[in-house]
This record gives structure tokens, sequence and C-alpha cells, in this order.
């Protein structure tokens, strides 16, 4: 059976992914755009986690117009750094495929081959089991790049570990931990000891959000954006009514802040 045979659209996707290929070759190439032509590997760095930022809002907006603009800016910046390797004789977009490809197939037996798995948690433990035999796999809390930021590294580093059978019997368990961190919060001494306590208040957080299938660094993003919003309202709705906010009294803020509230849930219903 052809593999594609589920894509009916599978050519077009093709010939647009060489169209596009095309035109970040022309793009680097004599003749092409200065700027392009002088970026290397490092110099795109801070663009390519710009991009999976945005698809990361795009995501959580769920529009799909956005994040069709967004994967396509990520698609880019994987084109960009295959030609740079491309033209300095590295490596080839070709052997990127290739290898993912490879991979993808030699890491699912459950469905290239003949391996039986009972749910997506034994898939997670092959994985992993797969890992080790390629010689990828280091200790269970290794191999993260250390510029993951902190929640979503936090979040990782504990789920590594719980393959591995270190983890709590039950959330009951997290959840004490989490009122045992918060009682060390209050009770530090000093601004070293009370880093150091909500540090671990926090670790503890996202092991919480771990047990419930959620992820932290999402979580939080989600709650930065909601506040900015609120807050964004709140300062509309005083200027709507000629009030210095600034001076506003911290009730009035208060009174302003649950009215946004309010306003901007209401929009996102």
């Amino acid at each position: 059976m052809d593999s594609h045979s589920s894509s009916p659209d599978f050519n077009s996707e093709v010939t647009a992914f060489e169209a596009l290929v095309r035109v970040v070759d022309h793009l680097r190439s004599p003749g092409g755009c200065p700027w392009d032509l002088e970026q290397t590997h490092l110099s795109l760095k801070r663009n390519l986690l710009e991009e999976c930022y945005e698809a990361l809002e795009a995501i959580d907006s769920q529009d799909p117009k956005e994040l069709s603009e967004e994967m396509g800016d990520v698609l880019l910046q994987v084109l960009f750094h295959a030609d740079i390797a491309r033209k300095a004789g590295q490596f080839t977009l070709a052997e990127i495929m290739d290898r993912s490809a490879d991979k993808l197939v030699r890491r699912h037996p459950h469905v290239f081959g003949d391996t039986k798995v009972a749910d997506a948690r034994e898939v997670e433990r092959n994985w992993e089991m797969l890992k080790s035999a390629e010689g990828k796999k280091r200790s269970a809390v290794e191999g993260i790049p250390p510029e993951t930021p902190s929640l979503a590294y936090a979040q990782l580093m504990q789920e590594r570990a719980a393959r591995v059978g270190f983890d709590w019997d039950d959330v009951d368990g997290v959840l004490a931990k989490i009122a045992e961190e918060a009682h060390e919060v209050v009770t530090a001494k000093g601004i070293e000891q009370k880093t150091d306590e909500i540090g671990d208040l926090l670790f503890a957080l996202v092991n919480l959000a771990r047990w419930q299938g959620i992820h932290a660094e999402d979580a939080l993003r989600q709650a930065n954006r909601k506040f900015k919003e609120r807050y964004l309202s709140m300062e509309r709705l005083a200027k709507e009514r000629s009030i210095d906010f600034d001076e506003l009294s911290m009730d009035g803020k208060e009174a302003l802040w649950q009215e946004a509230k309010t306003l901007v849930d209401q929009r996102s219903l």
C-alpha cells in the first residue's frame, strides 16, 4: 500500500516544498539577498527561537490561519540552516529528512514492525529503551538542552525520572510536597534561603502540572497573557472614565480589575 494514500494532496505538497527550497537557495546564492547570504547557524539561533515561540503563541490562540503562517516561518528556519550546511559541505536537506524518517521507523516498531504495545505510556517507555540501545541515552536527567526554559526543563527532567520509576505513588504525595515547600518559603531566613525554597516550590508545582497532564510552561504562558489582557483592559477603562490610574487607590484598582476580568473573560467565551 502506498504510505501516502491517505494524503490526496501529497504531490502538490511536495511541489510546494520544492518551490520553497528553491526560493531559499536563490536568496542565499550570488545575486540573492545580501542579508540572507551573510547568515550563519549561530546568527540565526535567535530567529529560530523566536519563530518557535511565535508558533506556540499561535497554537494557544487556536487560530489556524495564524498557526499556518507561524509554522511556515519555523519551516523556513529549518530550510535556511539546511542551505547554509549544504553550501558549507556539512550536510544536506535530504540527509536531514532521511535521518528523521529512519529514526521514526526505528523507534516505532509497534507501527512498522511486530512489537505490541498496550498504550501511549508503553510507547514512551519503548522509545527510551530504543534510545538507550542506540547509545543515545545517558542519565535520565541529562541531555536536556540548557537553553530550555526553566519550567519546561523541570518538567522534562521529572518526566524522564518518572519513566525509570522515580516518582510519587499518587498525586497526594505531590500535594503534600507543595504544602511542605510553601511552609518552608514562609519560614526561610534571608534572600538566599528564600530563593532556594521558592525554587523548590516552583519545582513541586511543575510536578503537579505533570501529574495533571498539563505543560507548566504552557500554563504560565497562558496566565501571563491573561494577566496582560486584563491589565490593559483595566487601564482602558480608567482612561475612558478620565481616571488617573496611577493615582487610583488599591481598592479602586481592585474594582477596575474585577470589571476588566469580567470583560476579558466574556470576550474569550
